[in-house]
């Protein structure tokens, strides 16, 4: 492709700027059709002064510059938008600032996290920290800057004194993102990238505003470079955010409910349902003030802050896990004051004070989560064991039909047991749970016990078969999608007392369509001749005009994803209208 000045002919030499394709098997260092290929393209070109290259999954942009006399390409973060000049993209204010679209953020992530690998002599989980401080550094630069001081400006990104005047910058940051969050960052922790190398990752960053972009491009971008590199062998399979939508969607938790993670990895529930109920908060803001978004902007934030302080909470006994959610969350809202480093399943009296203070046991509203399982993580501390009915020896009663707790614990029990247990203890009665669960604990016959206890304590709302290869390609298991409710204990005791369980209907599903293969590659709708269907949808988008950004609806045309969580968790919400 190639984009012409306003008023000038579309001829060869008035290019301006030229875009080269590629199929996403093509690397960019293919001596053929890789970025020389665009190089010569620029050289052919004599007053062409961007390029851009791109196979889908990665891209990368240049401008032709004059060294020393002579005509060179130099990789640039960014092409400049329409409207805006050169040096504006350079140094950018707060105002120029724009939001990130697409796969821009996601492209913009994957190459600082390389960079970083590839120049300072880190292992990939040391970049990916390194990252992960820079867009903290950003976020609270966004946040309480009065004056952009995340840049770095073309004369500072060679030489020897330019990098170093950038590191200076970013160390005053960094002092100050470390008393603003204490509970994430140590005082004694340093930052350990080269000043050459970081004022690289700063160009890349600095002319997105991280607050203002859309809240599933930035989740999709941080979740595919955080589960890159903190997926362990504890059992740690992040759950897509697809499901997490659908179980939020399904739940459709509510401004003052307290929403519990005890299990919250990177924090994909959590941010799911917080973004769900801040939607909510958002439309009746505007509702309220007549959808004048200046007057409401200060009621909205007002009433987002408050919910996410008091009603969002989140466990990980993964330490690692909690420092990623946190920062998860202050990039998507907040809220990160409510995730606290814990392990779950401990007696509560054990975790640290402020923790405690929040008395969770037996008053949460709604929970979501996807906890550790895996017969190599068992719990085997007798401490723990004890405390739950599901850590003691079952026995099944031929002649009734029924398990028999005994007195005695058992010697070791699979997380994810004990897990189910635990979260029907945090609900209140009435409140409601989803957990993923593997298909074991759903029909091996010697799991009976522990189904018994779900239908003695709970109702079970829902039970959803979740496509195989949902978790992939990370890792192939077959898991279900429960949604609970607790009963209140007067009726568990009726229950007991009868020895039979009332009858109630159950909403079941099966997820056979979840968005991607085995692979991780995206799969769409295709018709009946094998083609990919395509659909016109409207979408607000952003143009600059002299400078300033203007949004504007637009009709786009885009592929429909292969996806039917959404529409499961409506019909749902239909078929459970209808049982109340």
């Amino acid at each position: 492709m190639v984009i012409f000045q306003p008023g000038v002919a579309h001829t060869q030499e008035n290019a301006w700027l030229i875009v080269e394709c590629k199929k996403q098997d093509i690397r960019p260092a293919d001596k053929k059709e890789g970025v020389a290929q665009l190089e010569s393209y620029l050289a052919a070109c004599p007053n062409a002064k961007y390029g851009m290259w791109t196979n889908s999954l990665e891209r990368s942009c240049y401008r032709v510059v004059i060294l020393k006399g002579e005509r060179k390409v130099e990789e640039i973060p960014d092409l400049p938008t329409f409207g805006r000049e050169e040096e504006e993209a350079e140094r950018p204010r707060f105002d120029q600032l724009k939001p990130a679209t697409s796969d821009a953020l996601l492209f913009a992530f994957r190459r600082c996290h390389n960079y970083i690998a590839g120049n300072q002599g880190l292992q990939k989980p040391q970049a990916f920290w390194e990252l992960l401080k820079l867009i903290f550094y950003k976020i609270h630069d966004e946040r309480h800057g009065s004056n952009v001081e995340f840049y770095a400006a073309p004369t500072e990104r060679h030489g020897v004194n330019g990098p170093l005047v950038v590191k200076a910058r970013i160390d005053k940051l960094f002092e100050a993102v470390k008393a603003d969050f204490s509970t994430i960052f140590k005082k004694n922790e340093g930052f350990d990238l080269e000043p050459r190398v970081l004022s690289y990752l700063v160009s890349q960053l600095q002319m997105y505003s991280l607050l203002e972009s859309d809240v599933d491009v930035k989740g999709r971008a941080y979740e595919e470079i955080v589960g890159s590199n903190l997926r362990g062998d504890r059992g740690e399979f992040f759950t897509p955010r697809n499901i997490c939508q659908m179980a939020v969607s399904m739940l459709d938790p509510g401004e003052n409910q307290l929403i519990l993670d005890p299990a919250c990895g990177t924090g994909g529930f959590l941010i799911t349902a917080m973004n769900h109920i801040i939607e909510k908060i958002r439309v009746a803001e505007l509702e309220k003030w007549r959808n004048d978004t200046n007057r409401a902007y200060g009621p909205i934030r007002a009433r987002v802050q408050r919910f996410a302080e008091r009603f969002i909470v989140g466990l990980d006994f993964n330490p690692e896990l909690v420092k990623a959610s946190k920062m998860n969350m202050v990039m998507n809202n907040d809220g990160a004051g409510g995730i606290y480093q814990a392990n779950s399943l401990e007696n509560p009296a054990v975790w640290n004070d402020d923790l405690r203070k929040r008395e969770l046991l037996g008053k949460v509203d709604i929970l979501f989560t996807n906890p550790p399982f895996g017969s190599k993580i068992l719990v085997t501390d007798p401490a723990i064991l004890e405390q739950y009915d599901l850590g003691h020896i079952w026995s099944y009663d031929k002649t009734t039909d029924r398990w028999e707790m005994q007195p005695d614990a058992t010697k070791s029990q699979p997380p994810e047991i004990l897990f189910i247990e635990r979260c029907v203890r945090f609900l209140r009665p009435g409140g409601r749970c989803a957990i993923v669960l593997p298909d074991g604990i759903l029909g091996s016959p010697g799991l009976g016990y522990v189904r018994e206890w779900i239908l003695r304590h709970t109702r079970v709302l829902a039970s959803l078969d979740l496509h195989p290869d949902t978790f992939q390609p990370h890792v192939s298991i077959q898991t279900s999608l429960l949604v609970l409710e607790r009963k209140a204990p007067q009726l568990v005791a009726v229950e007991q007392a009868a020895k039979r369980l009332n009858d109630y209907r159950v909403f079941m599903a099966v997820v056979n369509h979840i968005g991607h293969d085995k692979r991780g590659n995206r799969t769409y709708v295709r018709d009946q001749h094998g083609n990919e269907v395509v659909r016109e949808i409207e979408r607000q988008m952003v143009e600059y005009m002299d400078g300033t950004p203007v949004y504007r609806p637009q009709r786009i045309q885009e592929k429909v994803v292969d996806d039917n969580t959404l529409q499961i968790a409506e019909e749902f919400r239909r078929w459970l209208s209808a049982q109340e």
